[in-house]
Parts: structure tokens; sequence; C-alpha cells
């Protein structure tokens, strides 16, 4: 019997491995070696904290530890002052290449594979549970607890248990304006926020095959909202366009062998679906948005490690250019990093945005998490293009947050009311 993607690039990082096993299977508890190991400005302070009452005084590797200030900065606070300049002194005693702070920041997961800390192949443990998102390059990547990153950050290694492997085969014609925040939300409402619980996801298909490197960042980003360990695609011609010139090391390619064995396979025909929205209060909850139109807004966010890839905002600009938004709607623009910001700039993109009434902000989670940038009052509903929607996520518990791509988003923003792009561009 072959074996998965997950499993075989899990079996590379086994430590101590013999020559000659014949492979892991679903259930084995392994110790791994790691690539990367990533925290932020709410996890890393956590993660120091547990690292110091290990006693060891270095990292492992330094170049393989990154820590991105990005949820609270630029600084929103004096606690989250005190967090980030906690991480600013470990940073410069550990003399850490890869600790991004304001200025060089980015949203982590759009940052990471921007600057090709991330390669194919990678094993990748992170503080922050969309970490899963570089599995859009055929790397195993996962969230972790803050106190595992501490003995990852010592060690260089960390245990776990082999996933199970969920295989989701998309075929036919995408609709128009359909992407990869559509195909994985109208996955999630198939399937359940449980349906993949400790699972590895597969996303495979002649429709993956053509779906740009954006939409895979989208839709391993949001495996996690299915519970899943990891979400993981297939090395192919467009990612190694991605991966060219930003790579600055050697990485090796896996796939699935045709006799893998999958807990299950799922096949998708996306022919007949339309943009998607997720209402509240879970990711779950996928409707076409014709569904949900007689819904007001107050609130249009478009960004985040979900959808704030240039990709993302030139789908936004490109409703938005010429019109504007509700006067009763506060539109908010995160590009994903500052790269992503400077592109967009150097394209016309931050001037459609200004113009049409939107306000663009620097690279941030901010509003994400209910943090700053965009937090909700009692009663008021925001649709988003972040990847949870859970009670309370985006500020005061009695408000919504409907999820979205960056297509309805930007539509929702001019009329006002939840609405599909053909709404304002038929």
């Amino acid at each position: 019997m072959g074996h998965t993607l997950a499993e075989k690039i899990i079996a590379k990082h086994v430590v101590d491995a013999r020559p000659g096993d014949a492979g892991l299977s679903p259930g084995d508890l392994v110790q791994v070696a790691v690539d990367v190991v990533l925290s932020n400005d709410i996890t890393a302070p956590i993660a120091l904290r547990e690292f110091e009452k290990l006693g060891v005084e270095r990292v492992f590797d330094p170049t393989k530890v990154v820590m991105v200030a990005d949820h609270f900065a630029p600084n929103k606070d004096i606690k989250s002052a005190e967090q980030c300049a906690m991480m600013r002194r470990f940073a410069r005693e550990q003399g850490l290449p890869y600790h991004y702070d304001v200025g060089r920041m980015g949203i982590e997961h759009v940052l990471l594979p921007e600057q090709g800390l991330v390669l194919p192949g990678d094993l990748v443990v992170g503080a922050d549970s969309h970490t899963c998102t570089y599995g859009a390059l055929g790397a195993f990547a996962t969230g972790m607890g803050s106190t595992d990153i501490a003995v990852a950050m010592a060690t260089g290694q960390i245990w776990m248990r082999v996933p199970e492997t969920m295989r989701f085969v998309y075929t036919g014609e995408l609709q128009p304006w359909v992407g990869g925040k559509d195909l994985i939300l109208y996955t999630i409402g198939r399937i359940g926020v449980s349906g993949a619980l400790y699972r590895s996801m597969e996303f495979t298909g002649p429709v993956i095959d053509g779906l740009s490197m954006a939409g895979r960042f989208t839709m391993a980003n949001m495996a996690i909202e299915a519970g899943a360990k990891a979400g993981l695609f297939a090395v192919d011609a467009t990612t190694r366009a991605y991966v060219a010139g930003r790579a600055n090391r050697e990485y090796t390619m896996y796939a699935s062998d045709p006799d893998a064995d999958y807990a299950e396979v799922i096949e998708i025909d996306v022919s007949d679906v339309p943009p998607q929205v997720a209402l509240p209060h879970l990711p779950e909850n996928a409707r076409p948005v014709a569904e949900a139109r007689s819904v007001t807004i107050d609130q249009a966010v478009i960004g985040s490690c979900t959808n704030g890839r240039m990709e993302d905002l030139r789908i936004a600009a490109s409703i938005l250019r010429g019109r504007h938004v509700h006067r009763d709607v506060r539109c908010i623009v995160i590009p994903g990093t500052q790269q992503v910001y400077l592109d967009a700039l150097r394209e016309g993109l931050i001037e459609t945005f200004i113009e049409a009434g939107a306000v663009v902000s620097t690279p941030t989670c901010g509003p994400c998490l209910g943090g700053y940038m965009g937090i909700l009052a009692a009663g008021e509903r925001a649709v988003s293009t972040t990847n949870r929607n859970f009670r309370g996520r985006m500020g005061h518990a009695d408000s919504e947050v409907y999820l979205s791509g960056p297509a309805v988003a930007a539509a929702s923003a001019i009329v006002g009311h939840i609405a599909g792009p053909e709404d304002v561009t038929a």
C-alpha cells in the first residue's frame, strides 16, 4: 500500500529513522525534526516564558525560528507594546534574522511564503492555528500550542500523531467570480467544522490544477476550520513558478502514491457552486450569496491571511473601481504584506480603494480576531474575507460576521447589503 503526501513528508522528518523503514501509518506517534518554527506577538511571549523555564540558552537554529509582529502591530496599547518589546529583545539576543516588525512585517501567513521561508517538502509548526496555510506549497504545516513551540525552538523537534488523509477531488467548470474562498467555504459547509478533525485534507482534481497560488493559500488556510491538522496541495508547475526566485535553499517535492490509502474520498463538481457566504456563527454555515441578499451590513473587511494577497486586492479593486462604498458602510482594505501594499500602490489599486471611499491599513491581523482596526459594536454586521465568524470574533458578542471572498465583500460594500458581484457589474 502506498502513502499519502502528508505521510511522506512526516516520514522524511522522523528523527533517527532507519533506512528501509516501511513508512508511516495513520495513528503512529513519531518524533520529527522541523524546518520552521513560527510565532507571533500574541503567542510568542507565552512561548518565550516557557523557553526560559527550560533552562536553554540558545534556540536550536536561529535561521529556522521566525517571529512576526502582526496581530497588534503597530502597537495598539501598552500591553501589546510590552509583548512586541519582549519579542524584539529575544530576537536581538538570539540573533534571529527572521524577526519581522513594523516596516518589515506583514500578516505572517502571507509573509513567510512571499519571503521564501517555507518551501515544498518542509515540516512547519507555528503557534497560530492558520499555520496550515503553507500546505499550499506542498509542505506539512500545522498549528501548535505555545508550550510545544517553546520546545521546538529549543530542540528543533516535536512529536505528533500521523493523521489520516481525506482526499477532495474538484471537477467541472468554475462559475464567474468563484475562487478558492468559495470552494473552501462550500467544502466546509458540506463536511462541517469537525468533518476533517485531526485529518489532513488533500486538495486535488482538474479544478485545483488550474487554481492560482492565491486560491490555494486560501483553501489551505481554512483547512483548520474543518478541524483538519493540515491542508495540502501537490507541487506542480504553478507551485514551482511561485517558489522560483524566492527559495534560498534546496527543497524536496513529494507526491501521494497512486495506491495511497485515504480515510475518505470526496468528489465535488464545482459547476453548480456559486459565490458563497458563511452565515454566523460558524464557517460551516455556507450558503449561496443569493440566500443572504437581504442582510444589511455596517462594515466590509478585505484582507487577512486568507485573502490579503495581490490577486484578492485586484478582484476587489475591479469591482470598486468607478463606484463608491455605501454611505452606511465602513470598508477596510488590508494588504497582506508591505510588498503587497507597495505592489498595490504601484498598480493604482490603493488609489482605487480611496477614491471608492474605503480606508487602507498597514498589514495587520487587526480586525480578524477582534483586535483593532475594525471592531464591531453590538448589533453590527460585517462581511469579511477573514476565516472565522465565531460569536464575538470581530468584536461585541452580539455582532455578526459573514465570511466571503473579495468579490462578494467588495460588491456588498457598494450596495450596503450582502450582494454578489453581478449585482454591481451587470
